[in-house]
């Protein structure tokens, strides 16, 4: 696993498998976010084992794909809902974690966090997010 640390709430990292789960447990995330739609590709994990071994685990699972056609607001809303209601750290993953790390800024600039304080955030994570910068923009003047 390579997990990038984003804020204390938050980490994002690649596809993990549920043998991952027990060393999350561990490194004492409490909560998965799936940002990864069932089978993209060849080979990975299905949602429902990583949720059997979360469950197993004691860990909250959620899932919400992000697919070829972008993010929409009630992902932004379902994100945003995750963040504000989980007790302890949230590993979000997708194929690579720029999915996940674009859908967490996207849903903390709809909750009114600073745009450029998000992108600087994402970029000490290692994710640029100088592209969606004009829709982090607008969405944290809504």
């Amino acid at each position: 696993m390579h997990i990038r640390r984003i804020d204390d709430r938050i980490s994002v990292s690649p596809q993990i498998t549920a043998d991952d789960v027990a060393t999350l447990k561990a490194q004492g995330f409490t909560t998965i976010v799936n940002n990864r739609p069932d089978g993209e590709e060849a080979g990975q994990p299905d949602g429902d084992t990583i949720a059997e071994a979360a469950a197993a685990a004691g860990l909250a699972y959620h899932a919400i794909p992000i697919t070829h056609a972008g993010f929409s607001h009630p992902q932004l809303d379902a994100m945003a809902s995750i963040l504000a209601e989980t007790d302890g750290p949230i590993l979000a993953y997708c194929r690579s974690g720029t999915r996940s790390c674009n859908l967490w800024a996207l849903a903390s600039a709809k909750g009114g966090r600073d745009s450029a304080e998000l992108v600087a955030a994402g970029g000490a994570a290692g994710y640029d997010l100088s592209g969606i910068r004009p829709t982090l923009d607008a969405l944290s003047e809504t």
